[in-house]
């Protein structure tokens, strides 16, 4: 069970105040400040919460006093499950003010056959009410008018020729590479490093610049 030390270390390697982590995990502030001074012990549910947003943003406890950054970690997800704690992760991350997300190869009908729809759309709820100016930027198939996510996202199309059903997802430092297979199944590898992220957004922004279009709606 994560200690007091291991949740404040753990905030400052982030960078998180108490309100950042309260946000992170769902609960409050002041419940944060009170299991930190020892007002509160915090019952199995709100500790799992507490570990599960370290967790994504890779942070490792060692034993009942250490803790590390991951990093070039690759975790594979895959199913509608899989597929919904990707887009948890993606949530969490536009949380973050002026975030920058790029779906590359976005496939909307798959989106919405493996989310299912009504998950898709309290997702699309979610994002569309944020307020943090993230900017979340999809590429296309030349022709795709189903453009599932146009009340909190920009679209831009690419070339058929071009395109492939291999869509990559940058977030946070975060790259995941989601493959659908002859049958349909779902794979996702995440692999988080922030060089890797980064590199991958410098090339995406390239193809947003200058070869994917606008589209005309």
């Amino acid at each position: 069970m994560l200690t007091i030390d291991q949740i404040r270390a753990a905030r400052a390697l982030l960078d998180w105040s108490q309100q950042d982590l309260a946000e992170h995990a769902d609960l409050s502030q002041t419940g944060i400040a009170r299991i930190e001074n020892g007002t509160n012990k915090p019952n199995s549910k709100t500790i799992a919460k507490i570990e599960a947003a370290f967790d994504r943003a890779n942070i490792e406890f060692i034993g009942t006093s250490g803790l590390r950054k991951r990093t070039g970690e690759i975790r594979t997800l895959s199913g509608t499950q899989g597929f919904r704690e990707l887009m948890n992760e993606v949530y969490e991350a536009a949380k973050t003010q002026d975030a920058e997300l790029c779906l590359f190869n976005g496939i909307p009908e798959k989106f919405i056959q493996h989310l299912e729809m009504d998950w898709y759309e309290m997702h699309a709820k979610r994002m569309a009410n944020l307020n943090t100016n993230y900017k979340l930027k999809i590429i296309v198939k030349t022709g795709d008018a189903n453009l599932i996510a146009s009340d909190f996202a920009e679209y831009r199309e690419f070339p058929e020729d071009q395109f492939n059903e291999q869509t990559f997802y940058c977030y946070a430092d975060k790259l995941a590479i989601m493959s659908f297979d002859e049958q349909n199944d779902l794979t996702i590898n995440i692999l988080s490093e922030q060089k890797t992220a980064d590199s991958f957004k410098v090339l995406f922004n390239i193809a947003w610049d200058n070869v994917a279009k606008k589209i005309e709606v």
